[in-house]
């Protein structure tokens, strides 16, 4: 077969290991981690791809994306194959496992995760104004980004976007890196576990698995993933299958 990936950037590495050992040929499109910020938006730059993706070159289209806020419900097949993992979010394609990623969010709910291409690509000022920098950076990234605020949006402003944004740490406990073994990330690892030790959060190192990418650009399209033909899109379960294929009106 020949496949066309259009995966989000938080994905890169693994989708780039995936794609080299896949038995097929492989064409892998990034797309910006900023686009999760509007779900309906995302769903938007997906269905183009989607629907321009060549039936004489490709085989079918995969998705490097998992639920992701909705962003995914809806989205329609075009002329090619659509294949779609059963994941709500990004983090159960770095455990490899749904049941996994649900033992995980049951027995430790307030937990930040960090990943190698998350924070490597979530820097500079798009992910400022995204609020990472008050999130997961240093004390610097705060300064910085609230530097930037008061210069776009005057001070007043930038007091409250910054203690809006800054009240989501009352809800995390825990920090955990998730190491998928695909490349050196002890600047990452260091950086969770500072972020870890300045909150008072306990710090923890979490095995990942990328299983299910690989199995996603190699073609094992088992139950863990939905596969739809044209004519057919996304559609939620509410149930442990997530999304469900059905004909469009």
């Amino acid at each position: 077969m020949r496949i066309l990936c259009l995966g989000c950037e938080v994905l890169a590495r693994p989708l780039y290991l995936a794609a080299a050992t896949s038995p097929h040929i492989v064409d892998v499109t990034l797309l910006g981690i900023g686009l999760h910020d509007v779900p309906a938006g995302l769903r938007g730059t997906l269905q183009e791809a989607v629907d321009g993706a060549d039936p004489s070159r490709y085989d079918a289209v995969v998705l490097g994306y998992a639920l992701c806020g909705q962003a995914t419900a809806g989205l329609r097949t075009g002329r090619v194959p659509l294949v779609v993992p059963r994941a709500h979010d990004c983090i159960t394609l770095f455990l490899g496992d749904r049941a996994r990623y649900m033992r995980e969010f049951t027995d430790h709910p307030g937990t930040y995760w960090y990943s190698q291409d998350y924070i490597e690509r979530g820097t500079g000022a798009e992910a400022e104004i995204r609020g990472l920098g008050v999130g997961s950076g240093t004390e610097e990234d705060v300064k910085a980004t609230y530097a930037l605020y008061v210069e776009r949006y005057g001070r007043d402003n930038a007091d409250y976007l910054m203690e809006a944004l800054g009240a989501w740490r009352e809800h995390y406990d825990r920090a955990a890196f998730i190491d998928l073994g695909v490349a050196a990330a002890a600047d990452v690892e260091a950086r969770a576990q500072g972020d870890a030790e300045r909150r008072g959060w306990s710090y923890e190192r979490v095995a990942g698995d990328v299983v299910l990418v690989r199995r996603l650009l190699a073609g094992d399209w088992d139950d863990d993933f939905l596969v739809l033909a044209p004519g057919e899109r996304v559609a939620l379960t509410y149930d442990e299958e997530i999304i469900r294929a059905e004909p469009v009106a």
